[in-house]
């Protein structure tokens, strides 16, 4: 089975998680719109591909996966989620099975505002959020918060454009300048003044990341728990695995309401008794590298899967107290390394 890992970017560590896995019986292959992405150096074969709104990308792609014999494709960015998740069938009638969920699961995610009405009719802790400027004013007026407040985008990527406010006046110059910048973010605006932003309440507490499971047909399988430690440009930078079996009921609660398939990158806050949901990211996130390092095998299950048999036992027992931390290094880039491009 060969896998084809999509806008590969900077995740050379998914290479070896997957390569591990595969154990000799396929290929980790890797594309990129940039011939100077990392893990494109690191790959069995690597390909440069146009950007995936590029016209013809889905058919290029299919075009290169069926080349290749490859069996599963994931993709890393969320960009690409939709347009592969709308692709589906068309790559699933050639053999090509991309891990991705179904379109709707997607959309949802993708909306923050959408994100916290679903985890609210879910029953789950989640930011009061407002979808206007008047309305968290409104809000404050009638003390439902307080400052600080997080003016962020509705449909934001990779932490960009939030903004931490501690007052009034700082609240109404996010908004307005939340507005100006959200075309040159690439995050859309919107179908009238304001749509593109949103008001959260900052989330105290501690804050801990969870790699929720599905299988390829969307049925919960299991929960894997970090403890953050620190962050790094909207990313886990620094974190420890834990046990907490309320956590991990939250992660099956999710898991069977949402119905999505493979990982779900999700971001919550612990504050006493109480758990608020932030986040969920339908994809391999950049926090699972450290269920990884505790031994979680992801990979591996979704191949198993794939092979319609089950997962080898112990795949979903990451131990507990396992810290890691991320670092950079530098890759040699060789263009002569690269396959090929589309």
């Amino acid at each position: 089975m060969n896998i084809m890992l999509t806008s590969a970017g900077r995740r050379n560590y998914l290479l070896r998680y997957f390569r591990d896995s595969l154990g000799g019986r396929g290929r980790v292959l890797a594309a990129d719109c940039s011939e100077h992405a990392a893990a494109l150096q690191e790959a069995d074969e690597a390909f440069v591909v146009p950007s995936v709104n590029a016209p013809g990308y889905v058919e290029g792609l299919l075009e290169l996966c069926l080349a290749q014999g490859v069996g599963l494709l994931f993709s890393l960015n969320d960009h690409e989620l939709p347009i592969l998740a709308a692709a589906r069938e068309q790559f699933q009638a050639q053999g090509v099975q991309i891990v991705v969920s179904p379109p709707e699961v997607i959309s949802l995610a993708a909306d923050k505002l959408m994100t916290a009405r679903f985890l609210k009719e879910a029953g789950l802790g989640t930011p009061v959020t407002y979808a206007s400027l008047e309305e968290a004013i409104r809000g404050l007026d009638g003390g439902e918060v307080v400052f600080p407040l997080v003016v962020k985008p509705r449909w934001g990527t990779a932490s960009l454009g939030i903004d931490v406010v501690d007052d009034l006046e700082q609240l109404r110059l996010a908004w307005r300048y939340g507005q100006l910048r959200l075309p040159k973010l690439g995050l859309g605006s919107g179908t009238r003044e304001g749509a593109g932003l949103m008001i959260q309440e900052r989330l105290p507490g501690q804050e801990y990341g969870l790699d929720i499971v599905n299988d390829l047909n969307g049925r919960y399988r299991a929960t894997f728990i970090k403890r953050k430690l620190a962050m790094r440009g909207g990313e886990t930078d620094k974190a420890v695995t834990v046990s907490r079996p309320d956590l991990r009921e939250v992660g099956r609660r999710i898991g069977e309401a949402l119905g999505h398939v493979g990982n779900l990158d999700c971001d919550l806050f612990v504050h006493g008794e109480s758990c608020f949901v932030l986040e969920l990211n339908p994809r391999f996130g950049g926090g699972y590298p450290f269920s990884a390092e505790a031994g979680a095998d992801l990979p591996g299950a979704l191949m198993a899967w794939a092979e319609g048999r089950e997962p080898p036992e112990g795949w979903d027992a990451p131990r507990e107290g396992v810290a890691s931390a991320k670092c950079d290094r530098l890759v040699r880039i060789l263009p002569q390394h690269l396959a090929g491009s589309i």
